[in-house]
């Protein structure tokens, strides 16, 4: 018999869970399918769905409508993480919703021209990916636990490389589906890939750590926030400032549209009632135990953080609308797809991924500059402003009748994407790691729901660029509204680096991984 001897204070080597491949596997392929038609969508409603629509209106009626689309897909993660804490457990939740999703997709084939069975396939595809969407990072982080959590990271940016790799050839192939195949074939492939997503995550449904629903939870997030309220004071009144807002914002239906005022009247109350909490939280002592009381007062330290990242999440989408739409007037090859220049940004993000793990963090690290998951973020936030700055300097020589090749538009990608690899990535770890064990669907929740205020961003300055103080004022700068528009993006993400950084700096990192 043979008796290996461990050393003293010599700890075993971090394992990969043997379940992680699955997950893996489910993302590559439900991306595909979610960038496989949310490519090609401005395109498509542009060139066939809103025909019916003025060709001087349609632009803005496209972007409308995918912002919204965008806006549900980031919204639903909050009715996701309830259903899995609450009732069913992750792995459930996400199975029949991705069900859902399969379904939504079917919808989009087989209505591509009745636009309103088009646009019910869209609510779908918006509540089967949404509602998934913070489960299935969480459910990630569920499979490591602190003897392991140092791979964690490193599985992150797998599950952030996985995504892109599917975004790349989605984006790649899609519009040239959708130009020689039609909209059937081409809105129809990304639900077969759905389809095998869903059943890749069944087939490893033995393997998986299973964290059980917490049920009914008396000392939850938004118990300890109401009691924390309801105890009087100056936070009662910040909640109900927000309160009164948010009802001004439903008031303003008319001229700001059903979906950016209900979006608006919620982030006030959310946001409101949030800081009016945090002001008197200490008054949720004694009625919750103090461990829930200082992981909601983690929460909302967090939440600070997430309200500053939103502005980057109003840059990066708009690549998809506004890049789009400026990469038609650009001088291109007769068989280039306008949307095909999407396809740059997952192709950096693969490329990026392992550089800045195996180059740019090391060489930073031994310069002595610590590279810490705030930092990154930080300069992600600034590095989208600066790629705005040269998107809007393309715009003013297209404005000014220049002919300006497609090739320029890699600079702003090419900036942008790294900002993406700084921000999403990194924010994806950092989200799950600062969440108590009882909130870790609700701190992820919230990281899907800054993207939706980050496009609630852009449905808001479309509205305003309209109102004829705007409108004056831009045709007194000489520029066009879509240059000034990407200009005040681009200091938008600017202000918001620099308030992001002073923030950063107090801010105290927690390790909140299972034992």
């Amino acid at each position: 018999m043979t008796t290996t001897t461990v050393s003293a204070g010599a700890a075993p080597a971090a394992k990969m869970p043997p379940q992680i491949p699955y997950i893996i596997g489910n993302e590559g392929c439900e991306r595909f399918s979610f960038y496989g038609m949310r490519n090609i969508l401005t395109v498509f409603m542009m060139t066939s769905l809103l025909l019916a629509i003025p060709e001087d209106m349609r632009k803005a009626e496209a972007k409308e409508v995918f912002h919204t689309f965008v806006i549900g897909v980031y919204f639903f993660p909050l009715l996701g993480g309830w259903l899995a804490d609450r009732f069913f457990g992750k792995y459930p939740t996400i199975f029949w919703l991705s069900l859902v999703y399969c379904a939504g997709h079917a919808c989009l084939a087989v209505f591509e021209n009745n636009i309103k069975g088009f646009y019910f396939g869209l609510f779908l595809i918006s509540l089967g990916s949404g509602g998934i969407k913070p489960l299935v990072t969480s459910f990630v982080g569920d499979q490591f636990d602190k003897s392991n959590r140092s791979l964690a990271q490193k599985v992150y940016d797998a599950f952030y490389w996985i995504i892109n790799f599917g975004s790349f050839f989605a984006s790649l192939l899609m519009p040239v589906i959708l130009k020689n195949y039609g909209a059937s074939v081409a809105f129809g492939l990304p639900g077969i890939l759905m389809g095998m997503a869903t059943l890749i995550l069944w087939s490893g449904r033995k393997k998986y750590v299973h964290q059980p629903p917490r049920g009914a939870n008396p000392h939850s997030f938004m118990w300890v926030v109401w009691t924390a309220l309801k105890a009087g004071g100056l936070g009662m009144g910040v909640a109900a400032l927000g309160l009164l807002l948010a009802a001004y914002s439903l008031s303003q239906m008319a001229s700001l549209g059903f979906v950016a005022s209900v979006c608006l009247a919620l982030v006030l109350i959310m946001g409101f009632g949030g800081v009016g909490a945090s002001l008197q939280l200490d008054r949720a002592r004694g009625i919750h135990p103090d461990e829930a009381v200082d992981g909601v007062r983690s929460v909302l330290r967090v939440l600070v953080l997430f309200a500053l990242v939103t502005p980057f999440w109003s840059l990066f989408d708009q690549k998809a609308s506004t890049w789009v739409l400026q990469a038609d007037q650009m001088a291109k090859p007769e068989w280039f797809q306008s949307s095909m220049m999407q396809a740059l940004n997952p192709l950096l993000v693969m490329i990026l991924i392992p550089f800045n793990n195996l180059v740019l963090y090391p060489l930073l690290e031994r310069s002595g500059l610590r590279v810490t998951p705030l930092r990154r973020m930080g300069a992600g936030i600034a590095l989208a402003g600066f790629a705005w700055i040269c998107a809007g300097t393309l715009q003013l020589w297209l404005d000014a009748g220049d002919t300006v090749s497609i090739v320029w538009q890699v600079l702003p990608y090419a900036l942008l994407t790294l900002g993406e690899v700084l921000v999403s990535a990194t924010g994806l770890e950092f989200a799950y790691s600062q969440a108590p064990l009882s909130m870790k669907g609700t701190i992820m929740s919230f990281w899907s729901l800054s993207v939706t205020v980050g496009n609630l961003w852009v449905l808001l300055s479309n509205v305003s660029i309209k109102s004829p103080g705007a409108l004056a004022a831009i045709k007194s700068t000489g520029y066009s509204e879509t240059a000034c528009l990407m200009f005040f993006f681009a200091g938008f993400a600017l202000v918001a680096a620099l308030l992001f950084a002073l923030v950063a700096r107090r801010y105290p990192m927690l390790n909140n991984y299972r034992d």
